[in-house]
Protein backbone atom coordinates (compact mmCIF):
# COMPACT_ATOMS: atom_id res chain seq x y z
CA UNK A 1 0.00 0.00 0.00
CA UNK A 2 1.48 3.36 -1.03
CA UNK A 3 1.75 5.66 2.48
CA UNK A 4 -0.31 7.92 2.58
CA UNK A 5 0.48 12.20 3.32
CA UNK A 6 -1.95 11.70 6.49
CA UNK A 7 -1.09 8.39 7.96
CA UNK A 8 1.56 9.17 10.05
CA UNK A 9 -0.10 11.62 11.65
CA UNK A 10 -3.30 9.20 12.25
CA UNK A 11 -1.83 6.38 13.20
CA UNK A 12 -0.10 8.76 15.97
CA UNK A 13 -4.12 9.94 17.17
CA UNK A 14 -5.83 8.24 20.26
CA UNK A 15 -8.69 10.61 19.10
CA UNK A 16 -11.83 9.24 17.00
CA UNK A 17 -11.79 10.10 13.54
CA UNK A 18 -13.89 11.19 10.66
CA UNK A 19 -11.80 10.72 7.08
CA UNK A 20 -14.18 12.07 3.82
CA UNK A 21 -12.87 12.37 0.55
CA UNK A 22 -14.36 11.16 -2.62
CA UNK A 23 -15.21 7.35 -3.63
CA UNK A 24 -12.19 5.23 -4.52
CA UNK A 25 -9.19 7.63 -2.68
CA UNK A 26 -8.17 4.73 -0.49
CA UNK A 27 -10.49 5.89 2.68
CA UNK A 28 -11.42 2.16 3.65
CA UNK A 29 -7.88 1.02 2.39
CA UNK A 30 -6.17 3.51 5.14
CA UNK A 31 -8.49 3.16 8.01
CA UNK A 32 -8.56 -0.90 7.66
CA UNK A 33 -4.78 -0.51 7.92
CA UNK A 34 -4.89 0.62 11.44
CA UNK A 35 -6.24 -2.85 12.41
CA UNK A 36 -10.29 -2.14 13.72
CA UNK A 37 -11.79 -4.94 15.91
CA UNK A 38 -15.17 -3.89 14.16
CA UNK A 39 -15.76 -3.28 10.91
CA UNK A 40 -18.93 -2.47 9.78
CA UNK A 41 -19.33 -1.36 5.86
CA UNK A 42 -22.06 0.26 4.99
CA UNK A 43 -21.79 -0.40 1.44
CA UNK A 44 -23.09 -3.89 2.16
CA UNK A 45 -26.82 -3.76 1.58
CA UNK A 46 -27.92 -5.62 4.22
CA UNK A 47 -25.91 -4.21 6.67
CA UNK A 48 -27.00 -0.69 5.69
CA UNK A 49 -30.41 -1.76 5.72
CA UNK A 50 -29.87 -3.37 9.46
CA UNK A 51 -28.56 0.17 10.54
CA UNK A 52 -31.16 2.36 8.79
CA UNK A 53 -34.12 0.69 10.84
CA UNK A 54 -32.47 0.59 13.82
CA UNK A 55 -29.30 2.95 14.72
CA UNK A 56 -29.42 1.99 18.36
CA UNK A 57 -28.31 -1.53 17.24
CA UNK A 58 -25.09 -0.09 17.26
CA UNK A 59 -24.72 1.15 21.07
CA UNK A 60 -26.48 -2.40 21.48
CA UNK A 61 -23.54 -4.18 20.28
CA UNK A 62 -20.96 -1.94 21.58
CA UNK A 63 -22.41 -2.63 24.62
CA UNK A 64 -21.93 -6.04 24.37
CA UNK A 65 -17.86 -6.08 23.60
CA UNK A 66 -16.16 -7.52 26.12
CA UNK A 67 -12.84 -5.29 25.75
CA UNK A 68 -12.03 -1.18 24.58
CA UNK A 69 -12.45 -1.68 20.62
CA UNK A 70 -11.52 0.72 17.71
CA UNK A 71 -14.70 0.54 15.41
CA UNK A 72 -14.68 1.05 12.18
CA UNK A 73 -17.84 2.46 9.78
CA UNK A 74 -17.47 3.03 6.36
CA UNK A 75 -19.58 5.19 4.04
CA UNK A 76 -21.44 6.22 7.01
CA UNK A 77 -23.14 9.33 4.93
CA UNK A 78 -25.35 6.20 4.09
CA UNK A 79 -26.37 6.31 7.72
CA UNK A 80 -26.35 10.00 8.98
CA UNK A 81 -28.05 8.92 12.67
CA UNK A 82 -25.48 6.85 13.35
CA UNK A 83 -23.36 9.91 13.87
CA UNK A 84 -25.65 10.37 16.66
CA UNK A 85 -25.48 7.11 17.97
CA UNK A 86 -21.39 7.19 18.30
CA UNK A 87 -21.80 10.80 20.47
CA UNK A 88 -24.02 9.09 22.95
CA UNK A 89 -21.84 6.32 23.58
CA UNK A 90 -18.42 8.82 23.46
CA UNK A 91 -20.45 11.15 25.80
CA UNK A 92 -21.22 8.34 28.41
CA UNK A 93 -17.37 8.06 28.49
CA UNK A 94 -17.08 4.47 26.92
CA UNK A 95 -13.89 4.05 25.76
CA UNK A 96 -14.14 2.60 22.52
CA UNK A 97 -12.19 4.74 19.39
CA UNK A 98 -14.00 5.27 16.11
CA UNK A 99 -12.79 5.61 12.76
CA UNK A 100 -15.86 7.01 10.35
CA UNK A 101 -15.23 7.18 6.26
CA UNK A 102 -17.85 9.35 4.64
CA UNK A 103 -17.62 10.26 0.93
CA UNK A 104 -21.08 12.85 0.62
CA UNK A 105 -21.05 15.98 2.76
CA UNK A 106 -24.40 16.32 1.52
CA UNK A 107 -25.93 13.17 2.76
CA UNK A 108 -24.82 14.32 6.20
CA UNK A 109 -26.19 17.73 6.18
CA UNK A 110 -29.27 16.43 4.37
CA UNK A 111 -29.54 14.02 7.50
CA UNK A 112 -28.73 16.58 9.95
CA UNK A 113 -26.29 14.62 11.25
CA UNK A 114 -24.04 15.36 14.31
CA UNK A 115 -20.50 16.11 12.89
CA UNK A 116 -18.90 15.45 16.65
CA UNK A 117 -17.68 19.12 17.18
CA UNK A 118 -15.10 18.08 19.88
CA UNK A 119 -15.66 14.65 20.01
CA UNK A 120 -13.74 13.77 16.83
CA UNK A 121 -10.96 14.89 14.35
CA UNK A 122 -11.97 15.52 11.45
CA UNK A 123 -9.28 14.58 8.28
CA UNK A 124 -9.55 14.74 4.50
CA UNK A 125 -8.05 12.13 1.74
CA UNK A 126 -7.45 13.42 -2.05
CA UNK A 127 -5.98 10.97 -4.79
CA UNK A 128 -2.50 9.85 -4.78
CA UNK A 129 0.31 12.90 -4.75
CA UNK A 130 3.32 12.87 -5.92
CA UNK A 131 5.10 13.14 -2.68
CA UNK A 132 3.30 9.94 -1.55
CA UNK A 133 4.02 8.05 -5.01
CA UNK A 134 7.79 9.29 -5.26
CA UNK A 135 10.25 7.50 -7.66
CA UNK A 136 6.64 5.63 -9.24
CA UNK A 137 5.39 9.03 -10.37
CA UNK A 138 4.85 9.33 -13.72
CA UNK A 139 3.47 12.79 -15.15
CA UNK A 140 2.50 11.57 -18.67
CA UNK A 141 0.12 8.82 -16.99
CA UNK A 142 -1.25 10.93 -14.07
CA UNK A 143 -2.03 13.57 -17.06
CA UNK A 144 -3.86 10.64 -19.26
CA UNK A 145 -5.77 8.58 -16.09
CA UNK A 146 -5.55 10.68 -13.06
CA UNK A 147 -4.47 9.60 -9.75
CA UNK A 148 -7.00 7.34 -7.87
CA UNK A 149 -5.22 4.45 -6.18
CA UNK A 150 -7.12 1.25 -8.22
CA UNK A 151 -6.72 3.56 -11.12
CA UNK A 152 -3.00 4.94 -11.30
CA UNK A 153 -1.77 2.14 -9.91
CA UNK A 154 -3.49 -0.69 -12.05
CA UNK A 155 -1.91 -0.86 -15.30
CA UNK A 156 -4.13 -3.66 -16.92
CA UNK A 157 -7.60 -2.64 -16.15
CA UNK A 158 -7.04 0.81 -14.42
CA UNK A 159 -8.90 2.24 -17.63
CA UNK A 160 -12.03 0.31 -17.39
CA UNK A 161 -12.33 1.18 -13.40
CA UNK A 162 -12.09 4.64 -14.46
CA UNK A 163 -14.92 4.46 -16.82
CA UNK A 164 -16.89 2.75 -14.26
CA UNK A 165 -16.92 5.81 -11.92
CA UNK A 166 -17.39 8.18 -14.29
CA UNK A 167 -20.67 6.69 -16.07
CA UNK A 168 -21.77 4.62 -12.63
CA UNK A 169 -21.31 6.75 -9.76
CA UNK A 170 -20.72 10.05 -11.47
CA UNK A 171 -23.89 9.56 -13.72
CA UNK A 172 -26.11 7.40 -11.78
CA UNK A 173 -25.29 7.42 -7.76
CA UNK A 174 -25.01 11.50 -7.68
CA UNK A 175 -28.09 11.71 -9.65
CA UNK A 176 -29.55 9.65 -7.14
CA UNK A 177 -28.35 11.00 -4.45
CA UNK A 178 -29.07 14.52 -5.19
CA UNK A 179 -32.77 13.48 -5.96
CA UNK A 180 -32.10 15.93 -9.54
CA UNK A 181 -35.09 15.00 -11.63
CA UNK A 182 -33.62 16.07 -15.02
CA UNK A 183 -31.61 13.31 -16.41
CA UNK A 184 -31.03 15.24 -19.20
CA UNK A 185 -30.39 18.52 -17.66
CA UNK A 186 -27.46 16.79 -15.28
CA UNK A 187 -26.19 14.64 -18.16
CA UNK A 188 -25.53 17.86 -20.42
CA UNK A 189 -24.20 19.41 -17.16
CA UNK A 190 -21.26 17.03 -16.43
CA UNK A 191 -20.68 17.01 -19.88
CA UNK A 192 -20.52 20.74 -19.44
CA UNK A 193 -18.52 20.58 -16.12
CA UNK A 194 -15.65 18.19 -17.95
CA UNK A 195 -15.33 20.23 -21.04
CA UNK A 196 -15.08 23.68 -18.95
CA UNK A 197 -12.81 22.20 -16.28
CA UNK A 198 -10.51 24.69 -14.28
CA UNK A 199 -12.10 27.61 -16.53
CA UNK A 200 -13.17 31.02 -14.86
CA UNK A 201 -16.97 30.62 -14.65
CA UNK A 202 -19.53 32.49 -16.67
CA UNK A 203 -22.45 30.78 -15.54
CA UNK A 204 -24.61 33.37 -18.22
CA UNK A 205 -22.62 31.19 -20.72
CA UNK A 206 -22.52 28.09 -19.43
CA UNK A 207 -26.41 28.57 -19.42
CA UNK A 208 -26.70 29.51 -22.84
CA UNK A 209 -24.26 27.05 -24.34
CA UNK A 210 -25.58 24.23 -21.91
CA UNK A 211 -29.92 25.48 -22.57
CA UNK A 212 -29.61 24.89 -18.63
CA UNK A 213 -31.05 27.60 -16.29
CA UNK A 214 -28.52 29.69 -14.32
CA UNK A 215 -29.47 28.90 -11.35
CA UNK A 216 -29.51 24.93 -11.65
CA UNK A 217 -26.36 25.18 -12.87
CA UNK A 218 -25.14 26.37 -9.57
CA UNK A 219 -27.31 23.78 -7.67
CA UNK A 220 -25.42 20.84 -9.98
CA UNK A 221 -22.32 22.56 -9.28
CA UNK A 222 -22.91 22.99 -5.38
CA UNK A 223 -24.21 18.90 -5.51
CA UNK A 224 -20.73 17.97 -7.12
CA UNK A 225 -18.74 20.20 -4.04
CA UNK A 226 -20.95 18.77 -1.73
CA UNK A 227 -20.22 15.03 -2.55
CA UNK A 228 -16.49 16.14 -2.94
CA UNK A 229 -16.23 15.84 -6.54
CA UNK A 230 -15.29 19.29 -7.24
CA UNK A 231 -13.57 22.30 -5.29
CA UNK A 232 -14.04 26.08 -6.21
CA UNK A 233 -10.85 28.14 -6.51
CA UNK A 234 -11.98 32.23 -5.68
CA UNK A 235 -10.30 34.99 -7.37
CA UNK A 236 -7.41 36.66 -5.56
CA UNK A 237 -8.62 39.60 -3.78
CA UNK A 238 -5.96 42.03 -3.45
CA UNK A 239 -6.08 44.56 -0.20
CA UNK A 240 -7.00 47.39 -2.30
CA UNK A 241 -6.40 47.81 -5.57
CA UNK A 242 -7.27 50.35 -8.96
CA UNK A 243 -6.75 47.49 -11.44
CA UNK A 244 -10.16 45.80 -11.75
CA UNK A 245 -9.87 42.20 -10.76
CA UNK A 246 -12.40 39.51 -11.92
CA UNK A 247 -14.84 38.07 -9.29
CA UNK A 248 -15.56 34.81 -10.91
CA UNK A 249 -14.59 31.46 -9.68
CA UNK A 250 -12.74 28.33 -11.08
CA UNK A 251 -14.29 24.95 -10.59
CA UNK A 252 -12.12 21.85 -10.37
CA UNK A 253 -13.08 18.27 -10.66
CA UNK A 254 -11.41 16.49 -7.67
CA UNK A 255 -8.98 13.92 -10.29
CA UNK A 256 -7.77 14.82 -13.67
CA UNK A 257 -8.75 11.02 -15.02
CA UNK A 258 -12.29 11.39 -13.90
CA UNK A 259 -12.86 14.72 -16.21
CA UNK A 260 -10.50 12.89 -18.87
CA UNK A 261 -13.18 10.19 -18.78
CA UNK A 262 -16.57 12.12 -18.75
CA UNK A 263 -14.84 13.33 -22.06
CA UNK A 264 -13.46 10.45 -23.48
CA UNK A 265 -10.01 11.00 -23.24
CA UNK A 266 -8.79 8.69 -20.75
CA UNK A 267 -7.51 5.89 -23.42
CA UNK A 268 -4.94 8.52 -25.16
CA UNK A 269 -2.59 10.74 -24.78
CA UNK A 270 -3.70 14.47 -24.78
CA UNK A 271 -2.99 17.09 -27.51
CA UNK A 272 -0.18 20.03 -26.22
CA UNK A 273 -2.91 22.19 -26.24
CA UNK A 274 -5.35 19.95 -24.21
CA UNK A 275 -1.89 19.09 -22.33
CA UNK A 276 -1.37 22.49 -20.77
CA UNK A 277 -4.65 22.59 -19.78
CA UNK A 278 -4.47 19.38 -17.69
CA UNK A 279 -0.93 19.89 -16.27
CA UNK A 280 -2.14 23.42 -14.72
CA UNK A 281 -5.12 21.37 -12.69
CA UNK A 282 -2.87 18.35 -12.13
CA UNK A 283 -0.69 21.00 -10.34
CA UNK A 284 -3.47 23.04 -8.36
CA UNK A 285 -4.70 19.84 -7.11
CA UNK A 286 -1.20 18.85 -6.14
CA UNK A 287 -1.16 21.76 -4.03
CA UNK A 288 -4.62 21.47 -3.12
CA UNK A 289 -3.98 18.26 -1.67
CA UNK A 290 -0.50 18.92 0.22
CA UNK A 291 -2.07 21.67 2.23
CA UNK A 292 -4.82 20.12 3.66
CA UNK A 293 -3.03 17.01 4.33
CA UNK A 294 -0.22 19.12 6.23
CA UNK A 295 -3.60 20.94 7.85
CA UNK A 296 -1.69 23.79 6.26
CA UNK A 297 -3.58 27.48 6.74
CA UNK A 298 -3.03 28.71 3.10
CA UNK A 299 -5.76 30.40 0.88
CA UNK A 300 -5.35 29.13 -2.61
CA UNK A 301 -6.72 31.06 -5.25
CA UNK A 302 -6.61 32.52 -8.87
CA UNK A 303 -5.65 35.80 -10.16
CA UNK A 304 -7.55 37.73 -13.19
CA UNK A 305 -7.73 40.98 -14.47
CA UNK A 306 -10.48 42.60 -17.08
CA UNK A 307 -7.41 42.94 -18.98
CA UNK A 308 -6.88 39.76 -19.22
CA UNK A 309 -3.37 39.56 -17.19
CA UNK A 310 -4.08 35.80 -14.96
CA UNK A 311 -1.59 33.74 -12.50
CA UNK A 312 -2.87 29.92 -12.49
CA UNK A 313 -2.53 30.04 -8.66
CA UNK A 314 -1.88 32.06 -5.84
CA UNK A 315 -1.16 30.84 -2.50
CA UNK A 316 -1.65 33.19 0.78
CA UNK A 317 0.29 31.66 3.69
CA UNK A 318 -0.42 34.58 6.03
CA UNK A 319 2.91 35.60 5.97
CA UNK A 320 3.90 35.40 1.83
CA UNK A 321 2.39 35.29 -1.72
CA UNK A 322 3.03 32.86 -3.72
CA UNK A 323 2.37 33.21 -7.43
CA UNK A 324 2.42 30.31 -9.44
CA UNK A 325 2.40 29.92 -13.64
CA UNK A 326 1.68 26.60 -15.00
CA UNK A 327 3.68 26.10 -18.04
CA UNK A 328 3.81 22.37 -19.44
CA UNK A 329 6.87 23.11 -21.76
CA UNK A 330 10.17 22.54 -21.30
CA UNK A 331 11.35 26.20 -22.35
CA UNK A 332 9.75 29.26 -20.27
CA UNK A 333 10.23 32.63 -21.95
CA UNK A 334 10.06 36.44 -20.46
CA UNK A 335 6.51 36.83 -22.36
CA UNK A 336 4.84 34.57 -20.28
CA UNK A 337 5.99 36.53 -17.14
CA UNK A 338 3.73 39.37 -17.53
CA UNK A 339 0.75 37.68 -15.30
CA UNK A 340 2.95 38.02 -12.29
CA UNK A 341 4.15 41.15 -13.03
CA UNK A 342 0.30 42.32 -12.97
CA UNK A 343 0.18 40.33 -9.95
CA UNK A 344 3.15 42.15 -8.42
CA UNK A 345 1.41 44.97 -8.92
CA UNK A 346 -1.06 44.45 -6.67
CA UNK A 347 0.28 42.10 -3.74
CA UNK A 348 -0.34 43.31 -0.34
CA UNK A 349 2.35 41.11 0.72
CA UNK A 350 5.99 39.62 0.18
CA UNK A 351 5.24 37.86 -3.25
CA UNK A 352 7.62 35.23 -4.92
CA UNK A 353 7.26 34.80 -8.93
CA UNK A 354 7.53 31.02 -9.57
CA UNK A 355 6.98 29.74 -12.94
CA UNK A 356 6.49 25.74 -13.04
CA UNK A 357 7.99 24.01 -16.09
CA UNK A 358 8.64 20.67 -17.34
CA UNK A 359 12.37 21.25 -18.00
CA UNK A 360 14.77 20.43 -16.00
CA UNK A 361 16.59 23.37 -14.91
CA UNK A 362 16.06 25.82 -12.59
CA UNK A 363 16.42 29.52 -14.55
CA UNK A 364 15.76 33.25 -13.28
CA UNK A 365 14.27 35.91 -15.45
CA UNK A 366 15.11 39.98 -14.18
CA UNK A 367 16.03 39.38 -10.59
CA UNK A 368 13.10 37.77 -9.22
CA UNK A 369 10.69 35.60 -11.92
CA UNK A 370 12.25 31.64 -11.07
CA UNK A 371 11.46 29.01 -13.51
CA UNK A 372 11.61 26.04 -11.51
CA UNK A 373 11.06 21.99 -12.63
CA UNK A 374 8.11 21.06 -11.55
CA UNK A 375 9.24 18.21 -9.71
CA UNK A 376 11.49 20.57 -7.28
CA UNK A 377 8.76 23.11 -6.77
CA UNK A 378 6.36 20.82 -5.61
CA UNK A 379 8.98 18.13 -3.66
CA UNK A 380 11.36 20.88 -2.54
CA UNK A 381 9.79 24.36 -2.38
CA UNK A 382 6.46 23.40 -0.97
CA UNK A 383 8.22 21.74 1.67
CA UNK A 384 9.81 24.62 2.45
CA UNK A 385 7.33 26.96 2.24
CA UNK A 386 5.44 24.41 4.86
CA UNK A 387 8.21 24.68 7.05
CA UNK A 388 8.10 28.43 6.78
CA UNK A 389 4.44 28.74 8.01
CA UNK A 390 4.64 26.64 10.72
Amino acid sequence: MVTRLIESRIRRSKKSLMLLGARQVGKSTLMRSLGPDVVINLADEALYLGYAKDPERLKRELAALRKTSLVLIDEVQRVPALLNTVQAVLDEGATHRFLLTGSSARKLKRGGANLLPGRIVLEHLDPLTIWELGDAFDLERALCVGMLPGVYLDADEGDAVLETYASVYLREEIQAEAVLRDIGSYARFLDTAAATNGDWVNYAKLASDSEIAKETLRRYYQVLEDTLIAFRLPSFSPAASTRRVTQRERILLFDIGVRNALVGQHRHAPSPTQRGHLFEQWLILQCLAYARALRLPWKLSSYRTDGGAEVDLVIDTGRELIGIECKAGRQVTRSQLSGLRSLAEVAHRPLHKWIAYTGDKEQRFDGDFEAIPYRQLLLERLPELAARTN
